[in-house]
């Protein structure tokens, strides 16, 4: 089989996985049922991406000027040097937003009495969301929260917190937003880093739920889901300027893994 042969199959897979099949996967019904095998092929199929468009680049410029060998694989250096400035550009991004988010917190907000590394705000729309930091994570609560919810449904939550802290789920979902960063006319990208969200809420639920009885948990999600009036579930994950990890209309999906009625808004 010639290089150029090749560098066109690589190029049908990139394109594969660039389109059909990440349609194909967030149209599935499987993965809320196994969010940690559905978040790996999401991630298989972004690296697997990336590797198929640089080395079709490769391959096919080697096909075109074999004569050049440097020259030929000039496009393919270039995107793989652009893919990872983006990736870079993104984390250094991500760490200014969360370091200006805890200064504006620290001026904002009360340490919680009782939780260490939470922090009270006083908001009366009940709110929680978590700033990721490794050993300096913060999870930050509204007194409308504390306010509203009864004893187990907050431990629901703190315990959803604490999954998006120990699990590091932010770094799962970093690679995403440079994907969509780096390629911002792929609508595909966009519904990657939104399925990879709302998977992980899942992940965060189910450490939830092996605490907290499943009613509980879906009680919780509802009441904080019908307080804002918005599809939110017990948290947005530090949904700010920094943390765009919203629940993307899977609400429905979260409530239906633990066997609560799905209001008819959700549907």
């Amino acid at each position: 089989m010639s290089t150029g042969t090749v560098g066109l199959l690589l190029a049908g897979v990139a394109l594969a996985l660039a389109w059909p099949v990440p349609v194909l996967l967030a149209r599935a019904r499987w993965p809320m049922h196994a969010p940690v095998r559905a978040l790996l092929l999401w991630q298989a199929i972004g690296l697997a991406g990336g590797v198929s468009m640089i080395g079709a680049l490769a391959l096919l410029g080697h096909a075109a000027a074999p004569g050049h060998p440097v020259a030929a694989v000039v496009p393919a250096i270039l995107l793989a040097c652009y893919l990872l400035a983006h990736l870079g550009v993104t984390v250094v991004q991500v760490s200014r937003q969360r370091r200006r988010h805890l200064t504006l917190l620290r001026l904002l907000t009360a340490p919680h009495p009782t939780r260490a590394r939470t922090r009270v705000i006083d908001e009366a729309v009940p709110v929680a969301y978590c700033i990721p930091r490794g050993a300096g994570s913060v999870t930050v609560l509204s007194q409308g929260l504390l306010d509203r919810l009864d004893p187990d449904e907050l431990a629901a939550v703190i315990a959803h917190e604490r999954a998006h802290v120990e699990q590091r789920h932010d770094i799962l979902q970093l690679a995403f937003r440079a994907w969509r960063s780096a390629l911002p006319g792929l609508p595909t990208a966009a519904l990657a880093e939104t399925e990879v969200a709302a998977l992980v809420e899942m992940l965060a639920d189910d450490r939830a739920r092996r605490e907290i009885r499943d009613e509980v948990v879906a009680r919780a999600i509802l009441r904080v889901g019908a307080a804002d009036g918005d599809d939110h579930g017990v948290d947005d994950n530090g949904k700010n300027e920094e943390e765009a990890t919203c629940d993307s209309g899977r609400m429905g999906d979260r409530l239906h893994r633990l066997g609560a009625r799905v209001p008819g808004r959700l549907r």
